[in-house]
């Protein structure tokens, strides 16, 4: 499993009001966009937005980033050898597959392989 990017989440209650700011701030468009689990998702640069209402963020609050990858079929061994826990999936998502890990020391990252 090699990692490809890591993507800050940010949380936002307006997708349309937060990607133009974004956009004249960073210069870069906007690469993926799609609706998934009662929120809005888009990719603008090394940025991850989740937009929604208090009530649909608060299952993704607890992740802190997430992390491309090129396969998730390792993730399982390399969390096991370190003492982490999957505490969500592998899953089907609109972009290919993800699964949600809690690591050592409490830090919880969404990792995604893109099939799409």
């Amino acid at each position: 499993m090699k990692v490809l990017a890591t993507l800050a989440r940010l949380y936002v209650d307006d997708l349309d009001k937060a990607l133009p700011a974004l956009r004249a701030l960073t210069g870069e468009d906007t690469r993926t966009r799609f609706a998934h689990a009662g929120v809005e998702v888009a990719v603008m640069g090394g940025s991850l937005l989740v937009a929604g209402s208090e009530e649909a963020l608060a299952p993704f609050r607890s992740v802190q980033s997430t992390v491309l990858v090129d396969d998730l079929d390792g993730l399982r061994e390399i969390v096991a050898e370190h003492g982490g826990e999957i505490i969500d999936g592998p899953n089907q998502v609109p972009t290919g597959r993800n699964a949600t890990v809690r690591h050592p020391g409490g830090i919880v990252l969404e990792y995604v392989e893109h099939t799409a």
